[in-house]
């Protein structure tokens, strides 16, 4: 969830990022060197976060997991794949494969004691503790402080991509807490951030948070373009078709 990749000087991550945001992790991962640390980590990021869009892959995301573990060296590394070891864990969760919330606080609760503060990767760790705090353990106050972190350090290394997390989940605690304007404010500027980096597979996502904002008739155009994205890109994300789906004949809408 962090860095677009679209480096002009680096065609392969170029390639990477495009492959990526159009949902095609495993292409991607494809294109990385076989070698090396830095990456066995992407891969296995990649890997990672095509279990969180899809609900599948798991067995070759803990393959590139494991395999990003043992090449891992330097603090950043470890702390790296420790941060990745705990999304999974989170993910799983999440989507009630298994329930691994334990090991997903402790691996975050590593990753913090190996990346420094003020680190780009602290930044994405951040975020990711305030998707645990949020979801497993249904603490909005914690969470909404790991976001405001990861905000300003993201804000503070250009990662554009992270900020379009932390403005959709900062703005979704606000929603929660009844701000409709800060909840719009902040759902707007994730979905812009998404569309000028072309991050395709998290616009549709972006566009339904904002239409539940919205008064009609944008609440349903919004809707409506959500799911020609959702279907374009073969219905990812999974977890996305529940809010997509058409209301039964004869509910009001308005």
């Amino acid at each position: 969830m962090s860095g677009d990749g679209t480096t002009d000087d680096d065609p392969v991550q170029t390639a990477v990022w495009r492959l990526r945001s159009r949902a095609c992790w495993a292409d991607a991962a494809a294109l990385l060197p076989a070698d090396g640390a830095a990456p066995a980590l992407q891969r296995a990021a990649l890997l990672v976060e095509r279990c969180l869009y899809t609900e599948r892959g798991w067995a070759e995301a803990e393959d590139a997991l494991r395999t990003a573990e043992a090449l891992a060296h330097t603090d950043d590394e470890r702390g790296a794949a420790a941060c990745e070891r705990g999304q999974l864990a989170y993910t799983a969760t999440l989507h009630g494969v298994r329930d691994r919330a334990d090991e997903a606080r402790a691996a975050l609760g590593r990753a913090a004691a190996l990346l420094p503060p003020g680190s780009r990767g602290r930044a994405l760790l951040d975020f990711r503790r305030g998707l645990v705090a949020e979801n497993l353990t249904r603490s909005p106050q914690a969470a909404r402080a790991a976001y405001r972190r990861a905000h300003a350090s993201a804000g503070a290394h250009a990662d554009a991509l992270l900020l379009s997390f932390t403005w959709r989940h900062l703005a979704g605690l606000a929603l929660r807490d009844g701000e409709l304007a800060e909840a719009r404010h902040g759902f707007a500027e994730s979905l812009r951030i998404r569309e000028e980096l072309g991050y395709l597979v998290g616009t549709a996502p972006a566009l339904v948070s904002l239409a539940d904002t919205e008064e009609e008739p944008e609440a349903s155009r919004l809707r409506e373009e959500a799911r020609r994205l959702f279907r374009l890109l073969g219905g990812v994300p999974t977890w996305l078709a529940r809010q997509l789906a058409p209301p039964a004949p004869g509910v009001a809408t308005a």
